[in-house]
């Protein structure tokens, strides 16, 4: 090889290199899922002796489909919802009309935390707002005395998170705005 071919292919290289150290750095690099669940007769919920529990879908077998997340159960649902892998039922009576709301709201007695960025869309893809309006929380925004202790005792965002959405051990999920990040009223 001369030394003019080995001069232009060095950007080519070079271009190759940085492209492998991308995937790499961001753990996109063609790796194998490593997810793992327990099937239904080894979750210690369900009846290992009983016939229904071997006739249940496994985990594995639904879930591995479905884009990962480091929490919970290692799916990343608002992902799969919007690239219409799943297509959940939105309401129970076909007379319900949802209703999607593309409104953060930001939430500020955080004590020593970062703020809280509640993200209705995420929320209202999933749930029509009856769900949590008036029952959880006030409709009007900063008038719900919502705690972390009455979080992880179950109420308010605790009646799903940490149950069937991802943990509440994912701090930084929704206490994501820093103290003295600029923020609109």
């Amino acid at each position: 090889m001369s030394m003019e071919t080995i001069r232009q292919s060095e950007p080519v290289r070079l271009i190759a290199l940085l492209v492998l150290a991308l995937l790499l750095a961001t753990g996109t690099a063609f790796a194998a899922d490593t997810r793992k669940w327990a099937t239904p007769a080894g979750d210690s919920i369900h009846d290992p002796e009983s016939p229904g529990t071997r006739a249940l879908q496994r985990p594995a077998e639904a879930l591995s489909r479905l884009p990962p997340n480091s929490a919970g159960n290692q799916v990343d649902w608002v992902k799969a919802l919007r690239e219409g892998l799943i297509a959940p039922r939105t309401q129970l009576e076909a007379t319900t009309r949802v209703q999607t709301l593309d409104r953060d709201i930001l939430m500020r007695r955080t004590v020593e935390m970062p703020y809280v960025r509640f993200p209705h869309l995420a929320h209202t893809e999933w749930l029509d707002c009856s769900n949590c309006h008036e029952k959880l929380f006030k409709l009007k925004a900063g008038t719900t005395p919502v705690s972390m202790l009455a979080i992880l005792q179950g109420e308010y965002c605790g009646r799903c998170h940490g149950a069937v959405a991802f943990p509440l051990t994912e701090c930084n999920r929704c206490h994501s705005v820093p103290r003295n990040a600029k923020t609109t009223k």
